[in-house]
C-alpha cells in the first residue's frame, strides 16, 4: 500500500510537471516510468491503477483547458476524449505488467534486464498506439478544422499530423526515456522485492 501510494504521488507530480515539457503538440509522458516500476513491482492491478491516475490527470487537463490540444479534443467529443485518455493510460500500465510477468515465467526468473526493457518499451508503444488509433477512428475527419495551421504544416495531411506532429517526436522521447531508465528500474525492482521478503 505504501509503495503504491508513493508511486501514485510520483505519477501525479510527473504528469503535472511533465505537462509543461512539450515536444511537438503533446506533452512528454515522464509519468510512464513510475507506472512501469509499479506494474513490474506490484503487478497488473497496480499498473492499471497507476495508468488510471495518469489518464485521469490527462483528462482533467483537457477538461479545464490547461492543455489546449486536449481541450480541443474534449470540446469536439467529450465522451471519446475521456475514453481515449483513460484507455491508453490504463492499458499502458496493464500491458507493462503483463509483459514483465509473462517474460518472467518464460525466462524462469532469469534475464530481468530483458524483462524490464521490454516492459518499459511496451508502455509508450501501447500509450501512443491507442492514442493514434483513437485519433484515426474518432477525430480524423475533424482534425483539419480543429488544427488548421498544424495540419497545413504537414501538407494538409491529417495522417502525417497524427503520426509525425502529435505522436512521432513525442513517442521517440518517451521510448528513449523508458529505454534508458530500464536498468535503473531493474535495480529498484530487485532491491524493493528483496526488502519485501
Amino acid at each position: 500500500m505504501v509503495q503504491l501510494a508513493i508511486l501514485t504521488a510520483l505519477v501525479v507530480v510527473l504528469q503535472l510537471v511533465g505537462s509543461f515539457v512539450k515536444i511537438g503538440a503533446l506533452p512528454m509522458s515522464f509519468v510512464l516510468v513510475p507506472i512501469v516500476i509499479g506494474a513490474c513491482l506490484l503487478g497488473a492491478r497496480a499498473g492499471a491503477f497507476l495508468g488510471f491516475v495518469f489518464g485521469l490527470i490527462t483528462a482533467i487537463a483537457g477538461i479545464t483547458g490547461t492543455d489546449m490540444f486536449s481541450w480541443l479534443l474534449w470540446d469536439a467529443n467529450p465522451v471519446i476524449f475521456i475514453v481515449i485518455c483513460l484507455l491508453k493510460a490504463i492499458m499502458a500500465g496493464l500491458g507493462a505488467a503483463l509483459v514483465y510477468k509473462v517474460l518472467g515465467k518464460a525466462f524462469g526468473g532469469k534475464y530481468k534486464l530483458v524483462q524490464a526493457i521490454l516492459a518499459s518499451i511496451s508502455a509508450p508503444v501501447i500509450n501512443t498506439g491507442i492514442f493514434c488509433a483513437g485519433m484515426l477512428i474518432f477525430y480524423f475527419g475533424e482534425l483539419p478544422t480543429m488544427f488548421p495551421d498544424a495540419v497545413a504544416e504537414f501538407g494538409g495531411s491529417a495522417m502525417k499530423f497524427i503520426f509525425i506532429g502529435c505522436a512521432g517526436v513525442n513517442f521517440i522521447g518517451e521510448f528513449l526515456v523508458n529505454l534508458v531508465l530500464s536498468p535503473a528500474m531493474v535495480r529498484i525492482i530487485d532491491v524493493v522485492k528483496k526488502k519485501m521478503r
